[in-house]
């Protein structure tokens, strides 16, 4: 941790052999440095996949809302009523 104070910066931190590492001076391995970066990197990227799959849901899913909003205002929705009794055992049963 380097501290700055009015803009004027101090020495870092005191390194593991008792020396005083100055700002801008690199104290990490290569090797550690490199598997940091690997694992940010594929976290970003598995994150931004489930972003893209998501936004693709959601769009489908907006499409379909917006399907049965139509339908339910043309008054030709017909749910399945076997789909809507099988819910509504298994939410009772769940719950009770």
């Amino acid at each position: 941790m380097t501290v700055e104070f009015f803009g004027v910066r101090g020495f870092g931190p005191i390194g593991p052999n008792g020396k005083i590492s100055r700002p801008g001076e690199a104290q990490k391995s290569k090797k550690a440095e490199g598997a940091e970066e690997a694992s940010f990197s594929s976290a970003l990227q598995g994150a931004h996949e489930t972003r893209s799959a998501s936004a693709a849901g959601d769009a489908g899913r907006a499409a379909r809302v917006q399907e049965l909003k139509e339908q339910v205002a043309n008054g030709s929705y017909e749910p399945d009523l076997n789909k809507v009794a099988s819910s509504l055992l298994k939410f009772l049963v769940e719950e009770g």
